[in-house]
């Protein structure tokens, strides 16, 4: 997830390139390196695209507005607009320098964005947030930075959208010195984007809202996460809107949490740059994402700290993100030019490790090229990744009452394994003691936590991991009750080849595993799994989660069950 709401469109030859090497040229007496040159001539070339987008019939509410992509005219899209327009009329090097064509059509996008703020100074996330305090903050993202460097330009004839854009950001303050919030993160938003007000237009009130927030402490856990654990949405948004509160109030101690946040991720990286999610709860969980949304943050405290590990991570991001994805944080580094500095040199990323973060529920195992995850409160209990290979859940389940979807509510450590439990009970119930019956027959007024329990089924399950050569060992025991069928889904994400696997005809993306061992392709990267097991057919167990739209093995049985396969 990206709330800056930067139009990516499609991708050319040059934005598909690496990030080039960090030498320093001129042009027109400015000092930018050859990446950040780049970086301007993407956006140059994205500009244009928002035309089709624009509302032009002047009969409209929203006339000089952008719409999204269902052509819905929105103060987002419109102020991604903004920011775009404005930063490119400040540069230099860019086709659209003083353009006063971009500046007419940044005048009307200003007026709209006029009509869609409320009275009280907020906008409107359509999709689902109204009169929105945070959403207010999320667009200034994009037009404070628009009015700072449309100042800058001194562009001629920009007098009247400077005006408009300084309205609107004055009365979104006012927003924002009284309005709520819903997450933890919109805290940090919201107070950063009070801080980038008040640097434009000092007003005690704007600090004194930020202290409000904070004296309610910056929610970083012991392992170096933030609440919402949310690695490929929120985290980096809140490292970006900590640093913005560190600087622009002359706190340094804010950066502490930054570095702790960022310093805990480089264990959440894969082999092949992704970054674990699965452990996120906000809307990111399970997502694949790459770390291209933490560039700015690592190369801002790599350059403060002097600190190799974060340049490092630069480097990598560098390696795994295209320009065009990078680019979208120009604005960033046109406010900054310390930020063009070259990074200082690596220090090794940890690639090999067993590391416990106990706060968020997360067991990390990395040994160079393959790396797996263990999740507590997860129904998808295990990841195994090996390069571009990933088998992205391990689950189990039974037909116990339909209540037997493993997770377990921690993972413990015994010398070299980890563990995994869950026990489950299913009891019959009893006529109700004749005190306790109601006299109208309500069941309502008879719950049945008033019932004694009888005949009470039990089933326990216990999960042991640990590292094998090159890869993990899998232990799975169902015991208690017998004769209970058992599903076991390995699930593997979409785009890779099977071999030693059967498909089962009667589900789409679905496959049997009797042999001994069976093997997921992508390229030139592989997961070994075995041995496997087949008892019957029932993969789709009731009480049991929807099969997910992925490649899908099956293993099945009875309990009591107990069964040993290898990841490699």
């Amino acid at each position: 997830m990206n709330r800056r709401n930067f139009v990516i469109m499609g991708a050319t030859s040059l934005c598909a390139t690496p990030l080039l090497g960090f030498r320093i040229l001129k042009k027109n007496n400015a000092e930018k390196p050859a990446w950040l040159l780049d970086w301007i001539k993407i956006q140059d070339q994205q500009l244009p695209k928002f035309k089709s987008l624009k509302v032009s019939d002047y009969t409209k509410k929203y006339f000089g507005g952008y719409m999204d992509d269902v052509e819905i005219p929105n103060p987002h899209s419109t102020g991604a607009f903004i920011g775009k327009a404005c930063m490119l009329i400040s540069c230099p090097q860019s086709a659209f320098y003083q353009s006063n064509e971009v500046l007419k059509d940044v005048e009307g996008a200003a007026k709209a964005m006029l009509k869609f703020q409320h009275n009280d100074g907020t906008i409107d996330l359509l999709q689902t947030n109204f009169h929105s305090t945070p959403d207010t903050a999320f667009v200034l993202e994009n037009i404070i930075p628009a009015y700072s460097f449309l100042k800058k330009s001194t562009t001629k004839g920009s007098e009247n959208a400077l005006e408009l854009l300084k309205t609107f950001i004055k009365n979104a303050g006012e927003a924002l010195i009284v309005g709520g919030i819903h997450t933890p993160n919109h805290r940090w938003v919201v107070s950063a984007a009070l801080t980038k007000i008040n640097e434009l237009f000092p007003d005690k009130r704007y600090t004194n809202r930020i202290e409000q927030w904070l004296a309610e402490h910056i929610d970083i856990d012991p392992d170096g996460q933030y609440t919402e654990k949310s690695t490929n949405g929120y985290s980096p948004i809140v490292d970006r809107a900590l640093i913005d509160m560190a600087k622009g109030l002359n706190k340094p101690e804010i950066y502490e949490a930054v570095r702790k946040n960022l310093m805990m991720t480089l264990y959440y990286i894969h082999p092949n740059g992704e970054i674990v999610t699965e452990a996120s709860n906000r809307q990111d969980r399970g997502s694949i994402g790459k770390m291209t949304g933490y560039y700015y943050c690592y190369r801002y405290m790599a350059l403060m700290d002097n600190n190799g590990e974060m340049a490092a991570a630069c480097r990598l991001i560098e390696k795994t993100s295209t320009n065009q994805q990078l680019a979208g944080y120009l604005d960033y580094f046109l406010e900054n030019p310390n930020l063009w500095k070259e990074l200082p040199s690596d220090k090794p990323l940890p690639i090999s490790y067993a590391k416990a973060f106990p706060y968020s529920g997360v067991v990390r195992i990395r040994r160079e090229n393959w790396d797996c995850t263990l999740l507590s409160n997860n129904a998808s209990w295990l990841t195994f990744h090996k390069g571009n290979a990933v088998l992205q859940a391990m689950r189990i389940s039974g037909s116990f009452f339909g209540k037997a979807q493993f997770q377990s509510e921690k993972i413990e450590k015994q010398n070299d394994t980890w563990i995994l439990t869950q026990s489950l009970e299913g009891p019959y119930y009893q006529p109700l003691d004749k005190n306790k019956i109601s006299v109208d027959g309500d069941l309502d007024k008879m719950p049945r936590t008033m019932r004694k329990q009888s005949e009470i089924q039990k089933l326990q399950t216990t999960v042991k991991v640990k590292e094998i050569k090159n890869g993990i060992e899998v232990e799975i025991e169902m015991t208690g009750t017998d004769n209970v069928p058992v599903s076991f889904e390995l699930i593997f994400r979409a785009g890779g080849t099977f071999s030693g696997v059967n498909k089962y005809t009667k589900r789409d993306n679905a496959y049997l595993f009797s042999g001994d061992n069976g093997t997921y392709t992508v390229g030139n990267d592989s997961i070994s799994f075995g041995p496997g097991k087949m008892e019957h057919k029932g993969v789709q167990l009731r009480g049991a989660l929807p099969a997910m739209e992925a490649p899908t093995v099956y293993l099945t049985d009875f309990t009591p069950f107990k069964h040993i396969i290898k990841l490699s």
